[in-house]
């Protein structure tokens, strides 16, 4: 891997990327208990770019998905801007912020969050109904090689069979942001490939712009760029020459 600058200054983008869509400058983020404060984020410069696949890298603690929910505007940081393409999402109100979402982002999470009583494509409508250009639930579900599947309920499917379920839900709306925390994290390695694989997929097929939180420094290579992380900081950012297709992780 290439070791590239933290963050670049201006709105160019560095030869093979498209356009800037977040810039974060200066983010910090401290939670308040009580009377103590804990620092999640020291503050943090990044620049992200459309249609990148970026792997988070660093363990528990180091402010990975604290970053990601800021990102995402399910949090604000303490001090410190972010912008996506010409929105501030620091100075956003409430009503902004959940128009953002709506429109822009889809999120990904460790924990699949379907509901039991609805099949995988009543799971999947859950979000085309209020979304205004969506796929059709059964298109999405295709997206992640689940058209097969698309009739029956959660229990009847494998974790990794929920999990892509959960990927098609957030990408039927045609976001133009994925953001993914740790979602291979409660599957075994050969459903976990097939996970990667669909989020590959989508950002190869679709142009997503995608973010993957990972401790597992293996699954790095499936990137464009890789940002490590500890402290709260930004430890340093590498680019891979090439990325490795899923199927040949050697976890």
């Amino acid at each position: 891997m290439a070791k590239e600058p933290m963050a670049t200054s201006g709105h160019a983008a560095p030869a093979g990327r498209g356009t800037l869509v977040f810039e974060a400058r200066a983010l910090t983020k401290t939670y308040t208990m009580g009377e103590v404060t804990v620092p999640a984020l020291r503050g943090v410069d990044l620049d992200l770019y459309g249609g990148e696949f970026v792997v988070l890298l660093g363990p528990s603690g180091s402010g990975k998905s604290t970053l990601l929910n800021i990102l995402g505007g399910l949090d604000v940081p303490t001090s410190g801007t972010v912008r996506y393409l010409d929105h501030d999402l620091t100075t956003s109100s409430d009503a902004a912020l959940t128009t953002y979402r709506r429109e822009h982002v889809g999120f990904v999470f460790q924990f699949y969050n379907l509901i039991p009583s609805l099949t995988a494509a009543e799971n999947v409508a859950l979000v085309t109904e209020i979304a205004s250009h969506p796929m059709t639930p059964r298109e999405a579900l295709a997206l992640v090689g689940l058209d097969d599947r698309a009739d029956h309920f959660p229990s009847q499917l494998s974790g990794g069979e929920q999990q892509r379920v959960a990927i098609a839900r957030a990408v039927a709306k045609r976001p133009d942001v994925l953001l993914c925390d740790e979602p291979t994290g409660a599957l075994d390695v050969t459903t976990g490939v097939r996970v990667l694989e669909a989020l590959v997929r989508i950002n190869v097929e679709l142009g997503t712009s995608t973010v993957v939180i990972t401790h597992n420094a293996v699954i790095a290579r499936i990137a464009d760029r890789v940002v490590s992380m500890s402290g709260g900081l930004i430890a340093g950012v590498e680019r891979n020459e090439s990325r490795e297709d899923p199927h040949a992780l050697a976890w």
